[in-house]
Protein backbone atom coordinates (compact mmCIF):
# COMPACT_ATOMS: atom_id res chain seq x y z
CA UNK A 1 0.00 0.00 0.00
CA UNK A 2 1.04 3.78 -0.72
CA UNK A 3 -0.35 6.30 1.05
CA UNK A 4 -0.60 9.89 -0.58
CA UNK A 5 -1.19 12.96 0.55
CA UNK A 6 -2.12 16.56 -1.30
CA UNK A 7 -1.80 20.20 0.39
CA UNK A 8 -1.43 23.25 -1.18
CA UNK A 9 -5.01 23.73 -2.85
CA UNK A 10 -7.09 27.07 -1.97
CA UNK A 11 -8.81 29.92 -3.85
CA UNK A 12 -7.09 32.31 -6.07
CA UNK A 13 -7.72 34.79 -8.40
CA UNK A 14 -7.41 34.50 -12.48
CA UNK A 15 -3.48 34.97 -13.20
CA UNK A 16 -2.19 33.51 -9.28
CA UNK A 17 -0.04 30.71 -8.60
CA UNK A 18 -0.18 27.86 -6.42
CA UNK A 19 2.04 24.94 -5.97
CA UNK A 20 0.17 21.38 -5.02
CA UNK A 21 2.72 18.96 -2.79
CA UNK A 22 2.06 15.55 -2.44
CA UNK A 23 3.85 13.06 -0.05
CA UNK A 24 3.71 9.41 -0.69
CA UNK A 25 4.63 7.31 2.04
CA UNK A 26 4.37 3.59 3.00
CA UNK A 27 5.42 0.56 0.14
CA UNK A 28 6.77 3.57 -2.45
CA UNK A 29 9.54 1.34 -3.62
CA UNK A 30 6.91 -0.17 -6.38
CA UNK A 31 6.04 3.40 -7.82
CA UNK A 32 7.72 4.35 -10.98
CA UNK A 33 5.44 7.51 -11.98
CA UNK A 34 3.59 9.82 -10.05
CA UNK A 35 0.93 11.66 -11.49
CA UNK A 36 -1.48 14.56 -11.43
CA UNK A 37 -5.14 14.59 -12.39
CA UNK A 38 -7.80 16.63 -11.99
CA UNK A 39 -11.75 16.58 -11.66
CA UNK A 40 -14.86 18.39 -11.78
CA UNK A 41 -18.43 17.28 -10.71
CA UNK A 42 -19.81 15.43 -13.54
CA UNK A 43 -17.00 14.86 -15.65
CA UNK A 44 -14.12 12.33 -15.92
CA UNK A 45 -11.04 12.79 -13.85
CA UNK A 46 -8.29 14.74 -16.11
CA UNK A 47 -5.02 13.60 -16.46
CA UNK A 48 -2.54 16.85 -15.92
CA UNK A 49 0.78 15.95 -15.69
CA UNK A 50 3.15 13.19 -14.35
CA UNK A 51 6.62 12.56 -13.52
CA UNK A 52 9.39 9.53 -13.43
CA UNK A 53 9.88 9.15 -9.78
CA UNK A 54 13.74 7.70 -11.35
CA UNK A 55 14.44 9.53 -14.20
CA UNK A 56 12.54 13.21 -13.27
CA UNK A 57 11.03 13.12 -16.99
CA UNK A 58 8.29 15.18 -16.98
CA UNK A 59 4.90 14.85 -19.34
CA UNK A 60 2.14 17.61 -19.25
CA UNK A 61 -0.82 18.07 -20.72
CA UNK A 62 -1.47 20.21 -23.37
CA UNK A 63 -4.31 22.34 -21.72
CA UNK A 64 -1.78 23.11 -19.06
CA UNK A 65 1.79 23.41 -20.96
CA UNK A 66 3.92 26.45 -20.51
CA UNK A 67 1.75 26.83 -17.36
CA UNK A 68 1.96 24.30 -14.90
CA UNK A 69 5.12 22.52 -13.98
CA UNK A 70 6.10 18.73 -11.93
CA UNK A 71 8.85 18.38 -10.24
CA UNK A 72 9.55 15.46 -7.25
CA UNK A 73 11.70 15.46 -4.51
CA UNK A 74 13.25 11.93 -3.89
CA UNK A 75 14.51 12.34 -0.71
CA UNK A 76 11.14 13.60 0.71
CA UNK A 77 9.28 11.14 -0.91
CA UNK A 78 7.41 14.64 -2.68
CA UNK A 79 5.86 15.57 -5.69
CA UNK A 80 4.60 19.02 -6.48
CA UNK A 81 2.56 20.57 -9.54
CA UNK A 82 3.88 24.37 -9.67
CA UNK A 83 0.95 25.89 -11.47
CA UNK A 84 0.85 29.79 -12.62
CA UNK A 85 -1.39 31.85 -14.83
CA UNK A 86 -4.36 30.41 -13.62
CA UNK A 87 -7.45 30.41 -14.92
CA UNK A 88 -11.30 29.51 -14.29
CA UNK A 89 -11.35 26.30 -16.24
CA UNK A 90 -8.24 25.20 -13.85
CA UNK A 91 -11.30 24.93 -11.15
CA UNK A 92 -11.36 21.41 -9.99
CA UNK A 93 -10.46 18.96 -7.09
CA UNK A 94 -7.42 17.81 -8.02
CA UNK A 95 -5.77 14.41 -7.44
CA UNK A 96 -1.82 12.55 -7.12
CA UNK A 97 -1.42 8.86 -7.87
CA UNK A 98 0.97 6.63 -8.26
CA UNK A 99 1.75 4.09 -11.38
CA UNK A 100 3.90 1.17 -12.93
CA UNK A 101 2.92 2.04 -16.15
CA UNK A 102 3.39 5.33 -18.80
CA UNK A 103 -0.08 5.28 -19.98
CA UNK A 104 -1.76 8.50 -18.67
CA UNK A 105 -4.99 7.35 -17.97
CA UNK A 106 -6.95 6.76 -14.83
CA UNK A 107 -7.19 2.92 -15.08
CA UNK A 108 -3.02 2.93 -14.99
CA UNK A 109 -3.02 4.40 -11.35
CA UNK A 110 -3.09 2.18 -8.77
CA UNK A 111 -3.28 4.76 -5.57
CA UNK A 112 -4.90 7.84 -4.81
CA UNK A 113 -4.64 11.27 -2.51
CA UNK A 114 -7.77 12.38 -1.00
CA UNK A 115 -7.63 15.53 -3.44
CA UNK A 116 -6.83 18.95 -3.07
CA UNK A 117 -9.85 21.99 -4.07
CA UNK A 118 -8.47 24.35 -6.11
CA UNK A 119 -10.77 27.26 -6.93
CA UNK A 120 -9.78 30.17 -9.36
CA UNK A 121 -12.10 33.33 -9.59
CA UNK A 122 -12.27 35.24 -12.43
Amino acid sequence: QVQLVESGGGLVQAGGSLRLSCAASGRTSSTIFMGWFRQVPGKEREFVARISWITGMAYVADSVKGRFTISRDNAKNTVYLQMNNLKAEDTAVYYCGTSRSPLIVRPAYEFWGQGTQVTVSS
